[in-house]
């Protein structure tokens, strides 16, 4: 039991480093279990604030807190991230310099950081700190990959069992986004945590909106698509690595920003595509799953599958990073039966293959759909949704029902009489009355359902059982050779006469795909997000990180929609910290009242707000006092008054920036070799110097 006064620091810590006020579903009990020193086991969507679930503790923790995590792009992306809300952390790999690694065990013993990130494969480096006085919890990212029963099997996940061996009495928290019933007993098994406390967390995604059509001329499609989402985001994943050099370059023989990924590219171009892509100058990806977990964007509105995944919880964790920040996105699947038949042959001959080739019908069952897609999605991962989303291609053009109650009370009795232990093939034999050796041998044709349900043909009995399946009331059980079995809501159909609606079995892929006429496109306006937006790019390549790790884009509309123009307002707003305010607050406040000012002055000419200021400051104002008298932050003004300055207009630079200034930025020029961006004069100079007065420095220096 945690102590009221830590208790009490949990949402302060919240604000101070991740800029929230309040914590997402399960959060907290999940955090103060892991503060509690308890082992977790944490099942919780991409988006749904997993990171936070370790990273807080470990801010809490007297040691470090241990991340294992698979790629080093994630880690890097995770570090920079913790590193712009004013946390201390590092990353450590086999691919360091002996002296950065040096560096980063003196970070350690001088207790310099709480949080170190480490590939499994690299943990026998770190033998000299596994023990319990330097480590005070360990955190197993994408725990999903220990499990042979996971989608992404990896080896040297399946060895971490030594941890809780070798560090008994300190906590482990494993985190994945999807994992089944089977996935989370492997997980804890593995990792030797039989005692963990499980958190199922909601895997409903409100905010991405499902989609499944035909591949029917899917180039086409997609470039109708992206055309009316200029300047947003984009993952497309494709099943080879030929189909995303190909697909890459057809968009951009059409004026699409595209770029392929997969693993056949070299160190280098992986590299540089994906660093294209994080800083916002790559739109689109065309990707193997190979880009998979190394990307932490949050501000990707769209997921397209040009191929049918293999499995709902691959399918799952890929639509997962578009709108990671709770802002509208799309997922789109496109599905045709030779993505199936490659599918199953990939699937062959692997030692898992009954598994692969049962979990590819269930993800071929989520396409040929015609109930509710995100009821199908919540089901696989045991949560019962019961009422239609509204937000699914599915929900939005419905189906004609009819009532399938008789039907669905038929099925589950069979399921009931054979305890449970069948899949779906012997299930419709004993419904048709077969007299198969099969049915015979187990004597599965004296039980007294046995032709229950013969006037309904076994193709159609499939096609009910599926929709069954998808309304979760009844479910497979892969680790049981796929016994379809009951669930909290047979009990309901079957003795309290539930109304279950199917639909009568149709081809869905046959159909033709009812186009709407596209709305005409509106010139793009010049909206405050798009101020912000423009802002965050500039301040993301000063300081070289990702757009996304200065402000979300949930963050720039919650901006848009209350437009703070004090530090008390900006702080209030969700995404915002205290080291955020304190490194981009008079920016981002500057901009607010400079497009509220310009707003009210829209009838004067586009030079006039500069001309504005420029007479002001020949009246003798200080810079606080224009700003006052124009309603704008000092720093717009500042920036006012360096556009005067590089027009050639008689403004006395050093009004603002001193002598020494200039020299200790003209040092650093020359020591730096010039840098493209204000961010390596910043650092060099231990960020004693504002970005405006290194900017004006700059200005001088190059007149």
């Amino acid at each position: 039991m945690l102590s009221k006064e830590t208790q009490s620091i949990l949402i302060p810590t919240l604000k101070k480093y991740f800029g929230y006020d309040n914590f997402r579903e399960q959060q907290q009990a999940i955090i103060e279990s892991v503060l509690s020193k308890k082992d977790n086991l944490v099942i919780m969507p991409t988006g749904g604030g997993k990171s936070v679930c370790f990273q807080l503790p470990a801010l809490l923790f007297d040691g470090i807190t241990l991340v294992i995590s698979p790629l080093i792009a994630l880690m890097k992306d995770q570090v920079d991230g913790l590193t712009a809300n004013g946390i201390p952390a590092a990353f450590f790999n086999s691919s360091q310099l002996s002296s950065d690694q040096n560096g980063i065990f003196d970070k350690v013993i001088n207790s310099e950081i709480k949080l170190l990130y480490v590939a499994p494969e690299s943990l026998a480096l770190l033998s000299n700190i596994l023990n319990e006085k330097s480590i005070s919890c360990v955190a197993i990212d994408e725990a999903h990959c220990i499990s042979s029963w996971g989608h992404d099997f990896r080896p040297s996940y399946q060895q971490l069992g030594f941890l809780k061996q070798t560090l008994p009495n300190t906590p482990i928290i494993a985190l994945t986004a999807t994992a089944d019933k089977a996935t989370r007993q492997d997980i804890v098994d593995q990792l030797n945590i039989p005692n963990a406390t499980q958190f199922l967390a909601s895997f409903d995604r409100k905010n991405i909106e499902l989609e499944v059509r035909p591949a029917n001329d899917r180039v086409s499609q997609i470039i109708k698509f992206i055309n009316k989402k200029p300047n947003e985001a984009g993952i497309i994943y494709c099943l080879s690595r030929k189909s995303t050099e190909q697909l890459a370059l057809k968009l951009k023989q059409n004026g699409i920003k595209a770029m392929p990924y997969h693993a056949g590219l070299s160190f280098e171009e992986r590299t540089k595509t994906q660093e294209d892509f994080l800083f916002d100058k790559t739109q689109i990806i065309c990707a193997t799953t190979a880009f998979g977990m190394g990307i932490d964007k949050s501000n990707v509105r769209w997921v397209i599958h040009y191929n049918m995944p293999k499995n709902i919880e691959g399918y799952y964790q890929e639509i997962g990073r578009c709108g990671r920040d709770g802002v509208k996105a799309n997922a789109l699947l496109f599905h045709s039966y030779a993505d199936v038949i490659q599918l199953r042959n990939f699937a062959a001959g692997a030692s898992n293959e009954d598994i692969q080739l049962a979990k590819l019908e269930r993800m071929q069952q989520f396409s040929e759909a015609t109930a509710c897609r995100r009821k199908i999605l919540l089901s696989y991962f045991g949560e019962l949704l019961s009422e239609n989303c509204g937000n699914c291609d599915v929900c939005r053009n419905p189906p004609q029902f009819f009532n399938g109650t008789t039907i669905a009370q038929k099925a589950l009795s069979v399921i009931s009489r054979l305890k449970e232990s069948e899949a779906t093939g012997i299930v419709i034999d004993v419904l048709r009355g077969a007299h198969n050796a099969t049915i015979i041998d187990k004597g599965y044709d004296k039980l007294k359902s046995h032709g229950v349900g013969k006037d309904i043909s076994w193709r159609d009995w499939q096609q009910y059982i599926i929709q069954l399946i998808n309304q979760g009331i009844c479910e497979i059980a892969f680790h049981k050779n796929n016994a379809l079995q009951l669930t909290d809501f047979s009990q309901k159909v079957l003795f309290e006469n539930k109304q279950v609606n199917l639909t009568y079995p149709i081809s869905v892929i046959e159909q033709a795909v009812v186009e709407k006429e596209p709305k005409a496109t509106k010139a793009k306006k010049d909206t405050l997000f798009e101020r912000l937006r423009k802002l965050r790019h500039q301040i993301s390549l000063e300081e070289n990180i990702p757009a996304y790790l200065v402000f979300s884009d949930a963050s720039l509309k919650e901006m848009e929609r209350a437009r703070p123009m004090s530090k008390s307002d900006f702080l209030e707003i969700s995404g915002v910290g205290q080291r955020k305010l304190e490194v981009y607050g008079d920016e981002f406040i500057g901009e607010i009242i400079s497009f509220m000012g310009e707003k009210t002055e829209k009838k004067k000419k586009k030079g006039d707000t500069y001309q504005v200021t420029y007479e002001l400051y020949k009246e003798g104002l200080t810079i606080d006092e224009i700003a006052l008298k124009r309603n704008l932050s000092p720093t717009t003004i500042f920036s006012h008054l360096a556009k005067l300055y590089a027009d050639g207009k008689d403004i006395n630079i050093y009004d603002f920036v001193t002598a020494e200034e200039v020299e200790q930025v003209r040092k650093a020029k020359e020591a730096l070799e010039s840098p493209a961006t204000l961010k390596p004069y910043f650092d060099h100079l231990n960020a004693e110097m504002e970005y405006f007065k290194i900017r004006l420095a700059l200005m001088i220096l190059n007149s």
